[in-house]
């Protein structure tokens, strides 16, 4: 609709309002609030009722709520920000309140002492403020209670200004969230709205202030004090280049776990317990990257369709555990219970890993609700159009935070010091980190985000994982991103994909994500390392699914099929979905020898490999490539397939290769490969092979080929061990062939290898009986079709 055609809507919406205010016709109660100015004036805004206040406020006390008179407000201090209980040098035992709200013309403090719709609330103004800061100290607010704001201001959406004081706010900073069932996100109605969200005209609903109470409908912060200084937990502290990256939900990992106490299941208590850790030092996964678990809202898309939001992707408290995964309770008790899970995960040798959302929030775009940072300064925290009524939007998801902006990246670095500092993680995963780093408008990689996370003391010596990309114009940056950080490497899924369904129309590009992918992170210091491998991540088909399916099914999200990729790369090996009782066991003999094969490339390659939960025994989601609503058996790790032999003689060639890559640091390099000869024999550090025996010329390369070896020697590996000595290691072969029939290759002989070992044949269903034959240089092996060999090599080299 045109602007003009808008300005007409507004103004005959204004003129349906009568003099007391109501409107008529609509529902009684809000009213439009549009600014003051007249129509026509240069940034196009038409007029609207002020009801008395310049640029229009909110209007009389229709939101009001019987409450109880404040308590007193000694001044206080502006830091930090948030709820901090503490005792002053006096004696007095009270919290100091903080929100930054430069827009504001009036906050108040709302304390309840329940977290029910039946609390009573008690108003109590801060009026103290400071550098755009407004804070108070109120005595005899312990930890436990109950708060959020209300903040006063224009209602202006032409210009940005979304103030509705009839909204009680989350603070940004509250440290844990409290609410009961109905007011927990997992609702959205009406009144948690700041405009009417079913005006008859939706065009122009986001523009009409709606003045009903949110108050009865959403969780409230929950005041904390914890001053637990971790001085019993030993961090791991695994480098990069020895690192085992296992993605999973908390909820979801433990949620049908038979060894995990059903009253603990999908909690950070469940995750906590033996069972599930005992899973993860039997894998050998030296760190866990934790679906998001900062607190998360639900869409209101998906709660009309009964759905849930499952992955979490959708946050609106960045200190506050996710409420929903705490089985010790929800008025504070989930922080502690966070903290016991990371000192277990701590005290099995695996590290902790957060998956965090920072690129936008759950109050979605202007059509979305008012739940924190919209009410508090819309203005001051989120992108906007040069209309402003508009957000900005690089991550699919209606809204962006300005990241560059000072009080936003203090909010965002603020956090990430607090989950290192106070609640024990080791690092982060950034979703869509590329919208974090643009700066006006094009990603900058000299952004103030990544500027200040570079010159943090915390932040800088922790992990930092980037997903290199979001959803603006030139938000793809894979290899573009600093030292400190690595990223997720979604070329070498792709390659890895396309090279084992017979889709590559060379091996140029296999060649450089088994090693490292070189032609991306070969610069600015940057190591190996860098590049965090991976096959399948929680967004996409699971591994089985990813050789059961070519399309993705997706029924289930009630979306007719639009959400989730078509681009899969898969290939269902004939017969799509699981076959029919009686089908042809070649079959699944075929899916599961294509499992091997993307497992084995994985955890052989140069790099950080990220498994995801469940992929390690043929987990499926029945071809759901989008599951972040499906919160029940298709999201949930289904333990029961552990059981089966063919399942779990998988998970057992993935824990073999795991402790194959951990034995041996010529598939952990922390440098890349030269190429080069390393002695007078001509022997390098890396060479690739034919089936013919022969080193790959420029021609091979550019030429169809379904198979490639790859020679890694452990002589003289770059870098010494902590005690200053020279690394060596074995030397290995890989041989890796996607075509449908045999080859025989001639295995390398002088200066190459005497003889080899064989390690690892992903043409075997037992593993048992794979390794251990020996094999002779210069002389043909047999390289069953699609499959992998890995082979030792034995002997005297040369």
């Amino acid at each position: 609709m045109s602007s003009a055609a808008e300005q007409e809507a507004v103004e005959a919406v204004v003129e349906s309002v009568d003099a007391s205010g109501a409107v008529r016709g609509g529902p009684a109660g809000p009213v439009p609030q549009t600014g003051g100015g007249p129509a026509g004036q240069p940034n196009g805004r038409p007029g609207g009722p002020t009801n008395g206040q310049v640029g229009g406020g909110f209007r009389g006390e229709s939101h009001r709520v019987p409450a109880r008179p404040g308590p007193v407000v000694w001044p206080g201090s502006s830091h930090p920000l948030g709820a901090r209980f503490h005792i002053t040098p006096d004696g007095t035992a009270g919290t100091n309140f903080a929100l930054w709200a430069p827009g504001a013309e009036a906050v108040e403090l709302c304390l309840f002492d329940g977290p029910g719709a039946g609390s009573t609330e008690t108003r109590c103004a801060l009026t103290e403020l400071t550098h755009e800061i407004w804070h108070g100290f109120v005595p005899g607010v312990r930890p436990g209670q109950r708060y959020g704001f209300r903040v006063h201001g224009r209602w202006d959406p032409w210009t940005g200004a979304r103030f509705n004081p009839a909204k009680l706010l989350l603070d940004p900073y509250a440290r844990a969230v409290d609410g009961s069932e109905g007011n927990d996100y997992s609702r959205l109605p009406p009144e948690v709205y700041g405009h009417v969200r079913d005006w008859p005209q939706q065009y122009i609903a986001d523009t009409v202030r709606d003045d009903r109470d949110s108050a009865p409908h959403v969780p409230k912060g929950v005041v904390v004090h914890d001053d637990d200084d971790w001085a019993d937990d030993v961090r791991p502290k695994t480098p990069w280049a020895d690192s085992v990256i296992y993605e999973l939900h908390v909820r979801g990992f433990t949620m049908r776990h038979p060894g995990v106490p059903a009253e603990l299941r999908g909690t950070y208590a469940g995750l906590a317990h033996p069972a599930a850790v005992g899973h993860l030092v039997e894998l050998g996964v030296t760190a866990v990257e934790l679906l998001p678990v900062h607190q998360f809202a639900h869409e209101d898309h998906l709660l009309r369709r009964g759905l849930r939001n499952y992955w979490g992707y959708n946050s609106v408290g960045y200190f506050a555990p996710h409420a929903g995964y705490s089985a010790s309770g929800t008025a504070g008790q989930q922080v502690g219970e966070f903290k016991r899970m990371v000192r277990a995960l701590h005290a099995a040798g695996i590290e902790v890993i957060l998956d965090v959302v920072y690129n936008h929030t759950a109050e979605a775009g202007e059509l979305g609700p008012t739940l924190s940072l919209r009410g508090i300064d819309n203005r001051g925290y989120y992108r906007l159009q040069s209309d402003q009524r508009r957000y900005a939007d690089y991550t699919g998801c209606g809204n962006t935070l300005h990241a560059g902006r000072p009080h936003v990246l203090r909010l965002i670095t603020d956090s990430l010091r607090y989950w290192v500092t106070e609640m024990g993680v080791d690092g982060f995963r950034f979703d869509l980190a590329a919208a974090l780093a643009r700066s006006m408008h094009d990603v900058d990689m000299l952004s103030p985000f990544l500027a200040v996370i570079a010159q943090d003391p915390v932040l800088r010596r922790v992990k930092l994982i980037a997903e290199p990309w979001d959803v603006g114009s030139g938000g793809y940056q894979v290899g573009a991103f600093p030292p400190l950080w690595t990223e997720w490497n979604d070329r070498y899924r792709d390659s890895v994909r396309d090279f084992w369904r017979g889709a590559l129309p060379d091996v140029r590009d296999l060649g450089y994500r088994l090693s490292g992918s070189s032609d991306l992170y070969a610069w600015g210091g940057r190591r190996p390392y860098a590049s965090v491998n991976f096959v399948t991540a929680h967004d996409g088909f699971t591994l089985r699914d990813l050789v059961s399916y070519e399309r993705k099914h997706n029924e289930a999200n009630g979306e007719a099929g639009r959400d989730g990729t078509n681009d899969n790369r898969s290939w269902n090996c004939g017969v799509e979905g699981d076959p029919p009782e009686g089908a042809d066991p070649r079959t699944g003999a075929l899916r599961r020898r294509q499992l091997r094969n993307l497992l084995t490339t994985l955890l052989l390659s140069t790099g950080v490999p990220m498994l995801v939960a469940g992929d390690e025994f043929g987990r499926t989601q029945g071809g759901n490539n989008n599951a972040y609503c499906q919160d029940n058996e298709t999201g949930w790790v289904d333990w029961s397939l552990l059981q089966d032999p063919a399942w779990r003689e998988l998970f057992t060639l993935t824990r073999r290769l795991i402790a194959v890559r951990q034995a041996h640091p010529v598939l952990r390099r922390k440098a890349f490969f030269s190429g080069r000869a390393q002695g007078a024999d001509g022997l390098r550090d890396l060479a690739w092979f034919t089936p013919e025996g022969t080193e790959m010329t420029e021609r091979d390369w550019y030429a169809p080929a379904a198979a490639l070896g790859l020679y890694l020697s452990g002589r003289d590996i770059p870098g010494r061990d902590e005690r200053g000595r020279q690394v060596t290691d074995d030397s290995f072969l890989a041989l890796l062939h996607s075509g449908e029939r045999p080859v025989e290759w001639l295995l390398p002989g002088a200066p190459w290898a005497a003889e080899y070992e064989l390690v690892v044949d992903t043409s075997r269903e037992d593993q048992a009986a794979a390794p251990g034959s020996r094999h002779p240089g210069g002389r043909p092996l047999t390289v069953p079709a699609r499959s992998v060999l890995l082979l030792k090599v034995v002997g005297r080299e040369g």
